[in-house]
């Protein structure tokens, strides 16, 4: 993952609506959430968890399928495995092959 993509990640998940939206999707799963659920899970509002949603969207941190007239949300963990893979590129005196195994525990197809 380059530097911006990486800046933009982090500046989405950098808001607590945006964090808990993220987080319970990773907890979702493969099956995901859709839009009513995940506004009910955290008594949210439909526009601010849209207006979140979408942000989250911008950074590619979640994508979406429509489902009907409901739109069912996932997240994107291969864009955290880059964001995690960037940050962690140096650990350990540049020894990468030392924090592989933190990668590959979170290599789910979520």
């Amino acid at each position: 993952m380059e530097k911006n993509r990486t800046l933009e990640a982090l500046s989405a998940l950098a808001h607590d609506i945006r964090l808990d939206v993220f987080r319970l999707l990773v907890q979702a799963g493969p099956s995901g959430m859709a839009a009513g659920e995940i506004a009910a899970s955290l008594d949210i509002r439909a526009n601010t968890l849209s207006n979140n949603l979408n942000i989250l969207g911008a950074a590619d941190l979640v994508r979406s399928r429509r489902e009907g007239r409901s739109i069912r949300y996932f997240a994107r963990m291969e864009t955290m495995r880059g964001l995690l893979g960037f940050l962690m590129e140096d650990c350990c005196g540049g020894r990468s092959d030392l924090c592989q195994p933190v990668l590959d525990q979170i290599a789910c197809d979520c």
